[in-house]
């Protein structure tokens, strides 16, 4: 009888070990197959918060794009390419073809005295910019703040594009005061002349001048704040 009771107790306890074995299992069986369930919650979640971030950021795009099609950005993009010189443009102004002297040097003159150089042609700028000029071109070549105006050898060199005489000046402004300003007595015309280098100086109302064609770069200057 003791004997039974015994194995009795053994069976119910080993019942007991492994009812509890076995829950203990389900509980890490069930954990582990939560977690796939968990990460997909979490990467839906993400994915969700991405979309609603992806929907504002094509609506400001949205917006920026109609700012930038307004006919407000139209006009100030319009005249800073004005101001840099980058449309071509045509209006009142006159025409000055200059070219060398077609006199012949005397003996122990400098020859070089009857040709036109980079000094002839920089007094001619300086006094149609003094006038009042609002754009210059040289034989096509539009003039910016970064243009040289340099001879080399018999030619000259504008926007480092070469050409020889004869040289076209074009400039836009008010005609007549352009026209004074080179033909005024003792101006670049009359002094000019006294060497036989000729100017030629024609008003027109539609001068038409390129825009400015040449690179620029800007390599050692940077955009600071004002100092006052």
């Amino acid at each position: 009888m003791r004997n039974f009771r015994g194995g009795w107790s053994i069976t119910l306890v080993c019942m007991i070990i492994g009812f509890m074995l076995a829950v203990q299992f389900r509980n890490v069986q069930d954990a582990k197959d939560s977690l796939p369930n968990q990460r997909a919650e979490e990467l839906s979640g993400r994915l969700i918060q991405l979309e609603e971030e992806r929907d504002e950021l094509e609506k400001q795009l949205a917006i920026l794009r109609q700012e930038a099609g307004s006919s407000t950005n139209r006009e100030f993009i319009t005249e800073l390419k004005f101001q840099a010189c980058l449309l071509p443009v045509e209006g009142q102004g006159i025409i000055i073809k200059m070219d060398d002297s077609t006199r012949a040097a005397k003996s122990g003159e400098n020859p070089n005295v009857y040709l036109i150089h980079d000094d002839d042609v920089l007094r001619v700028i300086n006094e149609l910019r003094a006038a009042g000029a609002e754009a210059i071109s040289i034989n096509g070549q539009r003039l910016v703040a970064t243009s040289e105006i340099r001879c080399a050898g018999p030619t000259l060199s504008v926007n480092n594009v070469r050409s020889a005489p004869p040289y076209e000046i074009r400039a836009i402004g008010e005609k007549k005061s352009l026209e004074n300003s080179i033909k005024m007595r003792g101006g670049v015309a009359e002094t000019l002349n006294v060497w036989g280098i000729r100017l030629e100086v024609s008003t027109a109302d539609n001068v038409y001048i390129p825009p400015y064609k040449g690179t620029s770069k800007r390599i050692h200057s940077k955009i600071v704040d004002e100092k006052i």
